[in-house]
């Protein structure tokens, strides 16, 4: 493993019953005092994503779940995954010897050490909700007016939509299959909230010379409903999109690429939770003859998730 990469991972394990319970494992050698969230230790090599999930499975014996980063940007990778609340726990590892389900601030006090109780905290923090993608349509331009309108998207989004007709004129051309960029509208529990769209970098040569990533697919998001903002729902949005949406659309993906403002510290903070590396700084002409600095994030999909 280089540099940097998460050494194991934890997988916050989440319920919901009369509030939210977390999944608590009783270390059998340590006493009493010892509590720990599912986690385990990563091979050599081995995909942090897959590590996650064989942990998750050798503790608990929980498969087939949709596990979720929450933040790979430490030493310590941290995911989550929910369940329905009459999962069946299989105690596979002999190091545990019993479980408990939580509320968190319960499993708080009993989890150590300190650093796993951040990891709870932050992973249980994150509203439970249902995500999905859908193509972007016309019907959606006012939405997008809306969103782009946002002061906190404004700031840092090319102004492409001031109205309907200036979403036509940019989106148009890919909704007609003029362009190939692929465009995407989030919803979160069933309401429009975002928009994203993926590209093949060497699509677009001039972006392809500025990134140095012709091969890589390069993507854009916007969450643009007030509500979510700094809840978490922006990381696991992008997860979700990344995993389910653009790695299984490009066979042989190797990198998926973003590029936000060098000002931008919350796009960047996103985008470090997700396992991208921060990379090159570059200046990128905007529409309306500005320049903006930006600093390219490159997600190694086989690091993260295995080869496709």
């Amino acid at each position: 493993m280089s540099a940097g990469d998460p050494v194991g991972c934890t997988v916050v394990v989440r319920r919901e019953r009369t509030g939210t319970e977390v999944l608590v494992l009783h270390r059998a050698v340590d006493g009493d005092a010892v509590w720990t969230a599912p986690s385990g230790c990563r091979r050599a090599g081995e995909p942090v994503y897959a590590a996650a999930r064989r942990a998750l499975r050798v503790e608990t014996g929980l498969e087939a779940l949709d596990v979720r980063a929450v933040d790979l940007s430490g030493p310590w990778a941290v995911f989550a995954a929910e369940v329905a609340d009459d999962v069946v726990v299989d105690l596979r590892d002999s190091r545990h010897d019993g479980y408990a389900w939580l509320s968190p601030d319960d499993a708080a006090h009993r989890i150590r050490p300190e650093g796993d109780r951040t990891h709870l905290a932050r992973a249980a923090a994150v509203p439970a909700v249902r995500l999905a993608f859908r193509p972007l349509t016309r019907a959606d331009f006012a939405d997008v007016v809306a969103w782009q309108a946002q002061p906190y998207v404004a700031r840092w989004w090319s102004q492409e939509a001031t109205d309907v007709a200036g979403a036509e004129r940019h989106y148009g051309p890919a909704l007609n299959g003029e362009d190939p960029t692929r465009m995407w509208v989030a919803e979160v529990n069933g309401r429009s909230v975002g928009l994203l769209q993926d590209y093949r970098i060497g699509d677009h040569p001039e972006y392809a010379l500025l990134t140095a990533r012709p091969d890589a697919v390069g993507m854009d998001y916007l969450l643009g409903e007030p509500t979510w903002v700094g809840s978490g729902v922006g990381t696991r949005m992008l997860w979700a999109y990344v995993r389910d949406v653009v790695v299984p659309h490009y066979p042989g993906l190797r990198e998926v690429f973003a590029a936000p403002d060098h000002r931008n510290a919350a796009s960047l903070r996103v985008l470090d939770k997700l396992g991208f590396t921060r990379g090159l700084w570059f200046d990128e002409p905007q529409p309306d003859g500005r320049v903006d600095t930006v600093v390219g994030c490159t997600f190694d999909v086989a690091r993260i998730l295995g080869t496709t």
